[in-house]
């Protein structure tokens, strides 16, 4: 199995503070990672790593037909084409309010891709009812409920059709039922060969969800908890395929 995304020794320092030192690992095509670790481990900071909204020191990021290194941000020319690799849902949806569901959804692809209104009214309508929520495509922000509203968000960052999507805490503000359905959707974008990396404190489900689990500890990615790994309670071993 290909592997969409591939990080290097990737070292990134804010100041004199080292935040990652030298973190590798791969995500496989077609994959649900959950990456795991303490509040302030760095988490997000790997995810805004790859997609490019945080520079870093040294390393490397690759996708299939596109590369980050290390240095400044890249330019918005770059970006364009960087957006059509991977994808970014954040912890909070982050939606403009004074546009309805479907109309944020638009504003990736005609501004990302420059698509015409037609064709990007026809694919973001289409992304909306593929995730449940094709009814609430004139709704406004205000209007929809936190799952709604995540729905919209995810509908958004596929839009461009990234091969990698990203995803920071997606549970945080669901309710049992609603990290359910989450759940569900992830793993049917993993089964159309969606290649998944979530951030997560939610070990519940990265157990029920995830195929792998990584914990980010130290500034360093481990392939499992250093006192016992092989622990029947420990998140951090690799999980089977739900």
């Amino acid at each position: 199995m290909s592997a969409p995304l591939v990080v290097r020794d990737l070292t990134l320092k804010r100041g004199d503070r080292t935040i990652l030192e030298g973190v590798s690992f791969e995500v496989a095509r077609g994959e649900l990672c959950a990456l795991m670790g303490a509040s302030g481990a760095g988490k997000s900071t790997i995810l805004r790593a790859i997609a490019a909204l945080e520079p870093f020191n040294a390393g490397s990021v690759s996708f299939d037909g596109a590369a980050l290194g290390p240095g400044p941000v890249p330019p918005q020319s770059r970006l364009k084409e960087l957006r059509r690799h991977v994808g970014f849902v954040f912890q909070a949806p982050s939606l403009f309010e004074h546009m309805t569901a479907i109309e944020n959804v638009r504003l990736a692809l005609e501004h990302a891709l420059g698509w015409p209104d037609d064709r990007s009214t026809r694919v973001a309508s289409d992304l909306l009812e593929s995730l449940g929520v094709g009814a609430r495509a004139r709704a406004y922000p205000r209007e929809l409920s936190g799952g709604e509203a995540q729905r919209v968000a995810i509908a958004r960052a596929l839009a461009p059709d990234p091969a990698v999507l990203l995803m920071d805490e997606p549970t945080s503000a669901l309710d049992p039922a609603r990290r359910s359905v989450l759940g569900d959707l992830l793993r049917e974008l993993v089964r159309q060969g969606r290649t998944l990396l979530i951030a997560t404190h939610d070990v519940d489900f990265a157990r029920t969800y995830a195929d792998r689990v990584m914990e980010l500890a130290d500034r360093r990615i481990l392939t499992g908890r250093r006192d016992d790994p092989a622990r029947e309670d420990s998140p951090y071993k690799p999980l089977p395929p739900s």
